[in-house]
C-alpha cells in the first residue's frame, strides 16, 4: 500500500492558494483515478482506491500545515507501513511556478509542514514531490505570499502542473523513484 499525502490547510479561506498545491494535487489524482475523498480518519480527509494495481490511500491532512506530521504519524502507525511507502506532495518557493522536483529524502528546506513530518517520524527519508510555486517577491511577507493565490497568467501552468504531478505519482508507484526523478526532474521548457 502507498499513502499519498498532499499538504495544505483545511477550510475555504485556503482553497487554491500556493500553500495548498498539495491538496489540489490530491484532488486531481482523486478525479483522475475515480477515488472519492469520502471519509475522515487520522485527522485527515481520505480516499481508498487503486492506481496501476497498487492499493493507495489519498490523504489531505486537516491539522493545518504546521501540524501535518501528526496526521502522517497516525497513518504510518495504523497501516503499519514504512516512511518509504509515503509520497508527500507540497509547495516549494525555491522552484519556479510549475516545476516539479522529486526526491527520495531530504531536509525540510524551511517548509514547516515537512519540518513537522520529520519531527514526528524521526527521519527525513520519505519520498516527496515538490511543486514550484515561485519565489516570493522581495516586498512580500512569506506567509502572505504562500497563502495567496496564483496570478491569472500562472493558472494554465498550474493546471498542467497538477496533471504532471498526478502522472509523477503514477510513475513513482509503478516504476520507482529513480524513473520518476528521471522523467519529471527537469526545468520547464519554454513553449
Amino acid at each position: 500500500m502507498r499513502i499519498i499525502v498532499g499538504l495544505g490547510n483545511p477550510g475555504s479561506t485556503y482553497i487554491a492558494t500556493r500553500h495548498n498545491i498539495g491538496f489540489d494535487t490530491i484532488t486531481r489524482i482523486s478525479d483522475e483515478y475515480d477515488i472519492p475523498l469520502d471519509f475522515k480518519k487520522h485527522k485527515a480527509l481520505c480516499g481508498k482506491g487503486i492506481i496501476k494495481g497498487e492499493k493507495v490511500l489519498l490523504v489531505q491532512p486537516q491539522t493545518f500545515m504546521n501540524l501535518s506530521g501528526e496526521c502522517v504519524r497516525e497513518l504510518i502507525d495504523y497501516y503499519k507501513i514504512t516512511p518509504n511507502d509515503l509520497i508527500i506532495i507540497y509547495d516549494d518557493i525555491s522552484l519556479e511556478v510549475g516545476q516539479l522536483r522529486i526526491r527520495p529524502m531530504g531536509s525540510a528546506g524551511g517548509h514547516n509542514g515537512i519540518k513537522n513530518i520529520i519531527a514526528n517520524l524521526g527521519t527525513q527519508e520519505f519520498p516527496r514531490i515538490k511543486i514550484g510555486v515561485g519565489e516570493k517577491p522581495k516586498e512580500w511577507e512569506l506567509k502572505d505570499y504562500v497563502l495567496g493565490r496564483f496570478l491569472k497568467e500562472e493558472e494554465p501552468i498550474i493546471r498542467e502542473t497538477l496533471d504532471r504531478a498526478s502522472k509523477a505519482c503514477t510513475v513513482l508507484i509503478k516504476e520507482g523513484i529513480d524513473a520518476a526523478m528521471n522523467e519529471f526532474n527537469r526545468k520547464l521548457q519554454n513553449k
